[in-house]
């Protein structure tokens, strides 16, 4: 395939699918399975092909300088460059084709210490690698991270290509991000989670080091995400023994409302079982204005609603629709 010929065509994929492109070099995830280690370890960005791909305001040429700033000890520049990407790789939601490009450089970035927005730009990582829920927090959406039906980008490209791309990424990457789980900085160690639950692969690797590090861990708010990041790998990985961990955790006393509440939301997630008596109950006496104002930025329950562990419960024990207004779920 010739460099004229690197651009989809719409009207074919109208016709045919987006499969004519299967691993073609139009298929961004055989780009990432091509990527060289030390393309990617040395940040050589010349020899990625950004502009075959693109964002929602159009080919991704622009993508290579706004990392390069990333990297910058200028503390403002950062801010903005990971604006900048918000904006555009993964736009409202939308997850741009060269979006996977960027991850196994966010992933390095974020990887260094002496970097700044660490944990910002691993969530900009893990929102590549995930569809957009859109306020929904259903058992049977909240620990999603693939698309089944087909979506398309601001360009028209197959969205679901791109979420696989950056969910191999960070699998490809998955011995870089579990230190992270150790990081000094608890909003880095939350947002390492959010990512790792994305990957495709090594998920029994990643999920007895989110087990082993919730043993010792103190921090609520990545309590409950080494939680949730265990049950979304174990959904997404079909874990056989994930429900009756997550079951077990939630009924044990000795552990904190901070993971026992998660892993609550965990086991509904993960069985298609009625609601028993004695979780309503459990949640009736956990659930408290002081733990929702920590779960709410728990990464999984704030891309649900402001407030989202009441928008999250109602909708997992009311089957109550995203922006109605949150009413007691146990009343």
């Amino acid at each position: 395939m010739t460099s004229e010929e690197l651009v989809v065509d719409h009207e074919q994929v109208r016709i045919d699918g987006f499969e004519l492109y299967e691993g073609t070099p139009l298929d961004v995830r055989s780009v990432i399975a091509g990527m060289q280690q030390d393309v990617k370890d040395g940040f050589r960005f010349e020899e990625v092909p950004w502009s075959r791909f693109g964002h929602a305001y159009g080919s991704g040429h622009d993508v290579p300088e706004l990392l390069t700033r990333l990297r910058s000890q200028n503390t403002e520049m950062v801010r903005q460059s990971l604006n900048n990407l918000w904006g555009s790789v993964v736009h409202q939601g939308t997850v741009g084709s060269v979006a996977p490009l960027t991850v196994p450089f966010l992933l390095r970035i974020a990887a260094d210490p002496s970097a700044h927005h660490r944990a910002s730009t691993l969530r900009l990582a893990a929102a590549a690698a995930r569809r957009e829920h859109w306020g929904y927090g259903t058992r049977d959406t909240f620990l999603k991270v693939a698309a089944q039906e087909w979506l398309c980008d601001c360009g028209g490209y197959a969205m679901n290509w791109s979420i696989e791309a950056s969910r191999n990424a960070v699998a490809a990457d998955a011995g870089l991000l579990l230190p992270l789980l150790h990081d000094p900085d608890p909003e880095v160690r939350a947002s390492a989670c959010y990512a790792l639950a994305t990957a495709s692969g090594e998920a029994r690797r990643i999920t007895e080091a989110l087990h082993a590090r919730l043993a010792i861990e103190r921090i609520p708010g990545v309590r409950a995400s080494l939680v949730l990041a265990a049950a979304e790998l174990a959904r997404e990985h079909a874990d056989p023994h994930a429900a009756s961990w997550a079951r077990a955790l939630c009924a044990d006393p000795e552990q904190p409302a901070d993971v026992r509440v998660p892993a609550a939301l965990a086991w509904l997630c993960l069985v298609d079982d009625p609601v028993p008596d004695d979780l309503h109950r459990t949640l009736d006496a956990l659930v408290t204005d002081d733990l929702a104002g920590v779960l709410d930025d728990v990464p999984w329950i704030a891309h649900v609603d402001e407030n989202g562990l009441t928008r999250t419960l109602d909708q997992m024990l009311n089957n109550a629709e995203p922006g109605v207004p949150w009413v007691d779920p146990w009343d």
